[in-house]
């Protein structure tokens, strides 16, 4: 069986509160930037800046790391950037900390430090963010979902589920708590299959342009075997939402089940062409082409199916 990307798409704050209720420690401890050698010969100021941030001083360094962010050499801009993210943090100057972490990860794309670091910041802004919520609008309903989702990270289904339902009742109309109460269904061990479906279909009662709440009841309509329906929500997910990758190859895969293999040529495609490096969507593809008469497309796609598998040895080689 395929496995599924999540369709889920969720807010910054619902993903950052996740990492925060795993109690990372935020890393705004003095004096600990991880860093590279200076180059020899970098700016003075650059260096003063980093100097001071290194022995916590970071209302005197904030200022030098900010002129000296256009500075050429790259271990000295990283140092800079490293340490401007820091003393931001430290100071509470939100938006130069973020900042920092965007330029750092575009001048250092996949760099474990910048990464670790990011997810730490990312984590504790978040959890900055939630605690001003509750203080300031502890009855909102966005204080209320804060609270529901975080029972649910932590596994705390039952309690979620009233809180979900307590929103609800105060603020019916409010757009993504069906969805979220019927994937909490759905996720129960045995899954409430029923319940989960009246949940979403009222949640695209209320916003019918909810692509995840589609797509989730189409997997569910799928992994029932009910392929018209699946494709029907399928097609739909894809149309509210053009770049929704895993409802195309969930509705080719729908199309080839149902015999519809002509239909499923498109989506197919589409997937691909977003996503070469997964082998299921060649080999849907290439089942798609060869019962469509197209041998050497079938041949090509099933060569792809292979040469993506071994790159990727842990992901199934076909459905």
């Amino acid at each position: 069986m395929v496995r599924l990307i999540s369709p889920m798409r969720e807010c910054f704050w619902v993903l950052a509160l996740a990492v925060a209720a795993m109690c990372i420690a935020p890393l705004t401890t003095h004096g600990q930037v991880a860093s590279k050698a200076p180059a020899a010969g970098g700016s003075e100021t650059a260096e003063r800046g980093i100097s001071l941030a290194s022995k916590g001083l970071c209302k005197e360094a904030l200022p030098l790391l900010k002129k000296s962010a256009q500075v050429t050499d790259k271990d000295l801009k990283y140092n800079v950037l490293m340490s401007t993210a820091r003393c931001a943090m430290s100071l509470d100057q939100t938006d130069t900390a973020v900042r920092a972490l965007l330029e750092l990860n575009r001048a250092f794309p996949r760099d474990p430090e910048v990464l670790f670091n990011t997810a730490h910041y990312y984590s504790d802004l978040a959890s900055r963010a939630s605690q001003e919520l509750a203080a300031s609008a502890p009855t909102s309903a966005q204080a209320e979902q804060l609270e529901a989702e975080s029972l649910e990270s932590q596994g705390d289904l039952d309690k979620a589920a009233t809180e979900y339902k307590k929103i609800l009742e105060q603020y019916p109309q409010r757009h993504g708590i069906h969805y979220r109460l019927g994937r909490l269904l759905l996720s129960k061990n045995p899954p409430d299959v029923e319940n989960a479906k009246k949940e979403l279909h009222e949640e695209l009662k209320s916003d019918p342009n909810n692509a995840a709440a589609e797509f989730v009841l189409g997997e569910t309509a799928r992994q029932g075997g009910e392929w018209d329906d699946a494709i029907g929500h399928f097609s739909r997910a894809s149309k509210i939402d053009a770049g929704f990758q895993e409802a195309y190859l969930a509705l080719g895969m729908s199309l080839n089940s149902a015999g519809r293999f002509a239909d499923a040529v498109a989506p197919l495609e589409t997937y691909v062409q977003m996503q070469p490096g997964d082998p299921a969507g060649h080999y849907q593809l290439g089942t798609a082409y060869a019962r469509t008469g197209h041998k050497q497309e079938a041949q090509r796609e099933m060569a792809l199916q292979q040469q993506t598998a071994a790159k990727s040895p842990s992901a199934p080689s076909q459905p």
